[in-house]
């Protein structure tokens, strides 16, 4: 065969691929971040193939061992990778040959490279996603941990960006914790589809050797061998499915983010972040640049492009492969790489928040972040709410005028907006008073955070004991 035509398919052609057409439709450049997952895959294949006699047992050990130098070539950079052989799979098979002969051509009984690279992208998938949960993990215990340190902190909690009601730190930061944990709840319902076999639905139709794909399935770890042939050489909805969580959960960083970035402005002042997670101006000395959560909600963007482009990849694609399914690697490796290191970047950042308690305290005490416990005041002595809401409206009208907050009034301007107001109002109108009396599951008080950072500790618990 001339060595302008590739080996695994050149029998059929008359003349040599185009130069640029070999450049343009190979994948190797990229695919071959797969080559851990490919030899893997192939090291099962082969034991499975000899179990069932395809393969003699001596065929099987010379490949294992072939594919074991390989590896060992690949993680010493040592491998020489080659465009015209396209893919990662054919550069692995192409050395297999070399090294051992004819043997490395039986490598490729009974499979495809279509169920092969299906086979790897969900082998490369599960790893990815258990380095990712790792990180997920690290990142929840860090905002259990400060919010339980935490939980007596008051802030202001907004709407609209509004100052609407008192809050403790620890409540706001267990409000992160809820979206991380959602979160973490649907990559592992990710990571159930993902691990489904492919390997044994040959091209498209299966194969008419007697393979055993339980046994394959066993070898790999996969929890079974995917149902239907077509489908599995085809289907892209893993990656879709993770580049959905990923969009989710950089919507979610983004968001704490934006945070992050107001709270360490001049203007909020509520928190500090260590230097280490900042970095300096060029021209202006005085500046400390909050670079780690910009650059995440930026990233969040690039994410999003991800699973756009997964999507349009799939969507009129008819049974079984085509070749288009080529491109689902880039954006699915970035995403992976992406979603790992902003989660690094939080996982590593949030527990060193260093929160500025006295500016968060005055913070709250301004905006009139007790009128609505004023106002469940009035209704507990008996006035209509409609009523009380009425009378606290008056009564911040007068503080905006008077530039006072309703806990610095006294207790005669307080009455002439209604003779219920007693002495005893001012237990409510502090902020330690407003937010105790969120007493109950999902309130602000602290007591109620402090057994709902246990709560979260004793789910992220049981969590981790599934896994392992």
């Amino acid at each position: 065969m001339s060595q302008a035509t590739n080996q695994s398919w050149g029998g059929r052609f008359s003349e040599p691929t185009d130069a640029f057409v070999e450049r343009f439709t190979a994948s190797v450049n990229f695919d071959q971040r797969l080559a851990p997952q490919d030899i893997q895959g192939s090291i099962a294949h082969a034991t499975m193939l000899a179990r069932v006699g395809v393969l003699t047992d001596d065929e099987r050990d010379a490949i294992i061992n072939g594919l074991s130098e390989i590896n060992g070539e690949i993680e010493r950079g040592e491998f020489e990778w080659s465009v015209p052989l396209e893919d990662v799979h054919m550069n692995i098979e192409a050395r297999l040959t070399d090294k051992i002969g004819i043997t490395g051509k039986k490598l490729h009984t009974g499979r495809s490279r279509n169920d092969q690279v299906a086979t790897d992208i969900r082998l490369f998938m599960r790893d990815a996603i258990d380095v990712i949960e790792a990180e997920l993990v690290r990142l929840r215990e860090g905002m259990i941990g400060l919010a339980d340190r935490e939980a007596e902190t008051i802030m202001p909690g907004f709407t609209h960006l509004q100052t609407a009601q008192p809050v403790t730190f620890g409540h706001h930061l267990l409000a992160w914790q809820e979206m991380i944990a959602r979160d973490h709840e649907r990559l592992l319902d990710c990571r159930k589809r993902i691990n489904v076999m492919p390997l044994g639905a040959a091209a498209l139709a299966g194969t008419t050797y007697p393979i055993d794909r339980h046994v394959t399935a066993e070898l790999l770890g996969f929890e079974r061998p995917a149902e239907n042939s077509l489908d599995a050489v085809s289907d892209r909805d893993f990656a879709i499915e993770f580049t959905s969580f990923a969009s989710i959960l950089l919507m979610h960083l983004s968001r704490m983010s934006e945070e992050l970035v107001l709270w360490t402005s001049a203007q909020f002042d509520f928190i500090d972040l260590p230097d280490r997670f900042c970095t300096g101006s060029s021209i202006m000395p005085q500046k400390k640049n909050p670079d780690v959560p910009e650059l995440v909600r930026g990233k969040t963007g690039r994410i999003y492009g991800h699973l756009m482009s997964l999507l349009t990849l799939m969507k009129s694609q008819p049974l079984a492969y085509n070749k288009d399914n080529q491109e689902d690697k880039e954006p699915l490796f970035d995403a992976v790489d992406t979603v790992r290191d902003c989660l690094k970047a939080f996982a590593d950042m949030v527990p060193a928040i260093e929160p500025k308690k006295a500016s968060m305290f005055e913070a709250a005490r301004k905006g009139f972040s007790t009128a609505t416990d004023l106002a469940d005041y009035l209704v507990r002595k008996g006035v209509a709410f409609r009523d009380a809401h009425e009378i606290v409206g008056q009564s911040v009208a007068y503080g905006l005028k008077a530039e006072k907050d309703l806990s610095e009034m006294t207790l005669d301007e307080l009455k002439q907006f209604s003779a219920t107001i007693e002495q005893d109002v001012f237990e409510v109108l502090t902020l330690e008073g407003s937010v105790a009396a969120r007493n109950h599951i999902g309130g602000t008080a602290p007591d109620q955070v402090r057994a709902a950072a246990q709560r979260a500790r004793d789910a992220l618990a049981a969590i981790k004991g599934e896994a392992q």
